[in-house]
């Protein structure tokens, strides 16, 4: 393949990341307040909490901050989470501020991304507009991606999108709406979407195709084994999990049932979970409830900044998104 098709290869392959697909597998593991002394922070699980409170593209912002400014910015953003003023955080506060973040996130990824695929202006994305947008290249030089095509499966990807577009596209005109192609994007986040969101799990982790999970499957979902590597005791215990609470009829795997029980439980929410992680880890005198000091005496859970991050993640990149929280 010569270097400009190589270069199309990676811009297609960026396209597909940043645009198209939300990601869940590595969401998936939420740590329990109450087993956090036996799972050390690192930086993933601090990412996760950034994002969730801050929404991804704000978490970046902060990334690039000193101390000294994601603390200033915090404060901010604490006086705007507390509601009825009176100085006070509870649970309640903290879900509702989280469920907003991530609602805006959503939509303003959408918007982002919108008038990359509604070429004709006509407010809708069509499914061949987006297959154009996103395939074109590859359908019209197939002989370039040949080999690259095997390695990244690309066969696979077109045909599971397209399904994902047709489920979103309730009234089946092939035509998505805004709230339709937000729903295609971010499925996660609709209740008629969930189905995609266990298939395609499904899919990313039955390596043996059997239509089920196991539990070698499931673990190697969250850990790759090195060969003479001893699994750390976090491990130990996701295969407890496994056992006691994922495979829910004791027959060494997971089926769809299992994996939506697992995935999208009806009785979790997830904001109110991550408040509820970040009310126990910062709640010094606990009351069950968070003053700005306590937030920000550990205001390394909620945000990021370029000093903290630095060492643990050299490959971070610079994002150019506005501060929009300060704005809701």
């Amino acid at each position: 393949m010569d270097p400009r098709s190589f270069l199309h290869l990676l811009l297609f392959l960026s396209a597909k990341q940043v645009l198209t697909k939300p990601t869940f597998r590595k969401e998936r593991i939420r740590l329990d307040p109450e087993l956090n002394n036996q799972f050390p922070e690192d930086n993933q699980s601090f990412q996760l909490d950034h994002e969730a409170f801050l929404g991804k593209d704000e978490a970046k912002t902060f990334d690039q901050l000193t101390p000294e400014e994601s603390k200033e910015r915090l404060g901010k953003i604490v006086d705007r989470i507390d509601n009825d003023k009176n100085a006070f955080i509870g649970t309640e506060e903290l879900t509702a501020w989280i469920k907003r973040v991530q609602k805006r996130y959503v939509y303003e990824n959408v918007a982002r991304v919108w008038k990359d695929y509604d070429v004709n202006k006509d407010n809708h994305i069509s499914w061949e507009e987006y297959k154009q947008a996103t395939y074109g290249y590859y359908l019209a030089n197939p002989e370039e991606f040949q080999d690259a095509a095997e390695q990244f499966n690309f066969k696979r990807m077109m045909p599971r999108d397209e399904r994902r577009f047709k489920r979103a596209d309730v009234n089946g005109d092939l035509e998505a709406s805004r709230e339709e192609f937000t729903s295609f994007l971010h499925p996660e986040e609709f209740e008629h979407m969930k189905d995609i969101v266990i298939l395609e799990t499904l899919e990313d982790i039955d390596k043996d195709g059997d239509g089920f999970v196991n539990e070698e499957e499931y673990i190697a979902d969250m850990f790759a084994h090195e060969e003479g590597a001893v699994e750390p005791d976090w491990v130990a215990t996701e295969r407890e999990q496994f056992a006691d609470f994922r495979d829910l009829n004791k027959d060494g795997k997971m089926d769809h049932a299992e994996l939506r029980h697992w995935i999208l439980p009806e009785d979790y929410d997830h904001a109110q979970a991550e408040a509820r992680h970040l009310l126990y880890e910062s709640d010094l005198n606990k009351d069950k409830l968070l003053t700005k000091e306590e937030i920000l005496q550990n205001w390394n859970m909620f945000v990021g900044s370029q000093a903290t991050n630095y060492a643990r993640n050299k490959d971070r990149f610079c994002s150019s998104s506005s501060i929009y929280l300060m704005q809701l």
